[in-house]
């Protein structure tokens, strides 16, 4: 008896996520909400992948990112640092990307993109390392080749290095990238769970 309303808590709590997420997902990044139904994987996988592994879900688990038109491009990795950008802290345009936001590595972080491929302001799922938000360019980042943001150099190293993969387009941006639009992105309510796990695991 106990498990049956033990099922039934994690049905309501996740047709409640479901429901916010569509609202606030389309409200933010103006993508249709039937885009972000197709986007989430059925309740009851969910419960079985809760069950079976009894780990958190990330949002790798919960999202379905094979419906979104898919890109091979080459990765690498930069910081805001001199042996990436050229500049120094004191620089005043030190961590600055060409959109005008502030370099950030969280849910949703900036990287670097040739505009001519993919705007300012495109959102990407980038396997193994999130969601990235076009926000900065580069002269060496031209064509069907990617610059993902990291606070360090070492982190650059041991976590991406450089790797030919295929990103998800979740949504193609105009050409326009605000620091509240990021910071949205990030705070959104539906997606601490998982930022907290992403803080997590970065300390780790």
């Amino acid at each position: 008896m106990n498990s049956i309303k033990g099922l039934v808590k994690r049905v309501v709590v996740i047709i409640l996520f479901v429901a916010a997420l569509h609202a606030t997902f389309y409200h933010v990044t103006g993508v249709e909400a039937k885009i972000v139904n197709k986007a989430l994987v059925s309740s009851s996988e969910m419960i079985q992948a809760t069950e079976e592994t009894g780990a958190p879900q990330t949002l790798d688990d919960t999202m379905n990112f094979s419906q979104y038109p898919v890109k091979t491009m080459i990765a690498t990795g930069y910081t805001a640092g001199y042996e990436s950008t050229g500049k120094k802290p004191g620089h005043p345009l030190y961590g600055i990307t060409y959109s005008g936001v502030k370099v950030k590595r969280d849910v949703y972080s900036t990287i670097a993109a040739d505009p001519n491929v993919f705007p300012i302001g495109t959102i990407l799922w980038i396997p193994g390392y999130g969601y990235g938000v076009v926000a900065d360019t580069g002269s060496a980042i031209q064509g069907n080749k990617l610059d993902l943001y990291y606070d360090t150099v070492s982190e650059v190293y041991e976590n991406w290095g450089k790797k030919t993969l295929d990103v998800y387009i979740v949504k193609e941006g105009e050409g326009v990238l605000t620091e509240d639009t990021l910071t949205s992105l990030n705070e959104d309510k539906t997606i601490q769970v998982f930022r907290q796990q992403f803080k997590k695991d970065r300390a780790n």
